[in-house]
């Protein structure tokens, strides 16, 4: 495994925490590990800011912190670079493209959001139930303060499990050609459309069919 020690000795510039906030319109510790996690990525890969697919990131999750890693990394859904596994973990796989050096970042369970603060997850209940009272919610949104800047002050190697790993790396995006749903009139790809009574249609409008196995 490599050692971690070594990451923040890299110089690499990555834009600022603040900017991630303005990007995901509040703070919280999701984004927060998302922020971190592509912080040590990309030092640890020695990568610039992707341009046109030089990196891929794949989450496993679908939660705050991918938008960090969008915008610090440059992988993006649009590009193709950033590959969603609903895995519901906290933990992320990068791939630098021109050197082929991958590595997984995963959060170690003790920055885990409920074990920074317990009594987080009792007024996260009330809060997204509509159940908490104005001196609750806000003793939620300073719990939630206090956790994220926590995590921007620890050492990556304290808060994440960092090894370089083997990855397959996937191919760039393609673009394909359009056709048109016979159905509704709307263009589609044409690797993601249906044959249907001998025409194209989409997804949407695509009807299964089915004897029960």
């Amino acid at each position: 495994m490599h050692d971690c020690g070594a990451i923040d000795k890299v110089k690499v510039a990555i834009p600022a925490f603040e900017e991630a906030v303005k990007f995901h319109g509040h703070t919280c510790p999701g984004l927060t590990i998302g922020y971190r996690a592509a912080e040590a990525a990309i030092k640890e890969l020695k990568a610039g800011r992707d341009v046109d697919e030089e990196l891929v990131a794949i989450v496993e999750n679908d939660a705050c912190g991918v938008d960090a890693i969008q915008l610090v990394t440059g992988c993006t859904l649009g590009k193709g670079n950033l590959i969603f596994k609903d895995h519901g973990k906290q933990a992320y796989t990068f791939i630098n493209r021109e050197t082929g050096d991958a590595v997984r970042v995963s959060l170690k369970p003790s920055f885990s959001v409920d074990e920074q603060d317990p009594a987080l997850a009792k007024l996260r209940a009330k809060v997204m139930s509509g159940k908490a009272t104005k001196k609750e919610a806000e003793e939620f949104h300073r719990k939630m303060e206090a956790v994220s800047q926590a995590m921007l002050a620890a050492p990556i190697e304290k808060m994440f499990e960092v090894k370089h790993v083997k990855a397959k790396i996937p191919e760039k995006a393609r673009i394909f050609k359009s056709v048109k749903c016979k159905k509704c009139g709307e263009m589609v790809a044409e690797h993601r459309a249906r044959v249907q009574d001998g025409g194209f249609v989409c997804i949407p409008c695509y009807e299964e069919y089915g004897r029960g196995w």
